[in-house]
């Protein structure tokens, strides 16, 4: 029977949560149409959360996280894939309540998995992840509600995240004006070179506001943070803006007035991408394989191993992480 490596999160006191790098069967995996050799996997917030134990992300331990993972089909009983395949696994329960991307192997079913386009590499797919897939749906709402470039300047929250280096990336590269926001002093050059063209400090945003709307500033944004930076943004884009709303790095709450929607007009939209449909999630994964392809992802991206792995999920914590932390499993 199959062996392979894990990190195996385990309750080992009531509320005390502690990992480590375990050899597992492939047995122990849930059922499934399709059995993956995880090449690459990719940390998000989301992993760290539930590495940490929270019974919000994942109910049952002992449990191996990871909400991303790339690698080949070892077997298949889906029409749609065949051994050897190379394939993305992102979203739907994997790595919440389903044994994730930081182990060598996954069982998933056939409608979790995307084949990778042609143009993107698996690691370049990690570098991406959940936290880049996400970035580019929020350009995608932005476009179609009707921000385009030339039309005014885009905001960038949480910057030094995974959604946000990659949206600005992302934009800068389909010619939008982008101003990103961070906390972070020391990363102003890098996310300069990743295409912004101006950073503020993230506390203009952050602290709370009474007035229920501020001098238009933003023809559009990505948001990733939430709470009283998402209420700021709202009052203060332009006429018809749009912001995409995509996290909650400082609060789930959001403090507003109906104001700005009927006043100026603009677009509070939400991003979702752990329940779409497997067609939509395939076409996103080909426009950032083809004319939405990112030339600088190495850029944002630290490679770690499974020593190194408990030790940058706690940065991404405590939001201490630059870009990316792609796992390499044969490493």
């Amino acid at each position: 029977m199959e062996k392979f490596k894990a990190l195996q999160v385990s309750e080992v006191e009531e509320k005390k949560f502690s990992g480590e790098i375990i050899e597992r069967d492939v047995s122990d995996l849930p059922e499934g149409e399709v059995l993956i050799r995880v090449q690459y996997s990719s940390l998000n917030y989301k992993d760290a959360l539930s590495a940490s134990g929270n019974k919000g992300v994942t109910r049952n331990f002992p449990h191996t996280p990871g909400i991303d993972a790339a690698g080949v089909v070892i077997s298949s009983q889906s029409d749609s894939l065949a051994e050897g395949d190379e394939v993305i696994v992102t979203g739907y329960d994997l790595g919440m309540n389903t044994s994730g991307g930081f182990g060598q192997l996954i069982r998933v079913p056939a409608d979790w998995v995307v084949k990778c386009p042609a143009g993107l590499t698996l690691k370049e797919s990690m570098i991406l992840g959940t936290a880049g897939f996400t970035a580019a749906l929020c350009v995608e709402k932005l476009i179609l509600n009707g921000v385009q470039p030339g039309g005014g300047k885009v905001l960038v929250t949480g910057a030094t995240g995974g959604v946000g280096m990659v949206a600005v990336a992302l934009l800068s590269k389909l010619g939008y004006k982008v101003t990103a926001s961070t906390g972070k002093a020391s990363a102003h050059d890098l996310l300069k070179s990743m295409g912004a063209q101006e950073v503020v400090d993230r506390s203009i945003l952050s602290d709370e506001n009474p007035r229920p709307l501020l001098k238009e500033e933003w023809a559009g944004a990505v948001d990733v943070v939430g709470g009283s930076t998402l209420a700021n943004v709202v009052k203060s884009l332009s006429y018809g803006g749009s912001v995409a709303a995509c996290g909650l790095v400082q609060s789930t709450a959001l403090e507003a007035t109906v104001l700005p929607f009927i006043l100026r007009g603009v677009n509070l939209l939400g991003v979702d991408s752990v329940q779409l449909p497997l067609e939509t999630k395939a076409a996103i994964w080909e426009k950032l394989a083809n004319e939405w392809k990112l030339s600088n992802l190495e850029e944002i991206s630290t490679d770690i191993g499974f020593e190194q792995l408990e030790s940058s999920l706690t940065q991404v914590l405590n939001g201490e992480a630059k870009g990316r932390f792609v796992l390499d499993l044969n490493a």
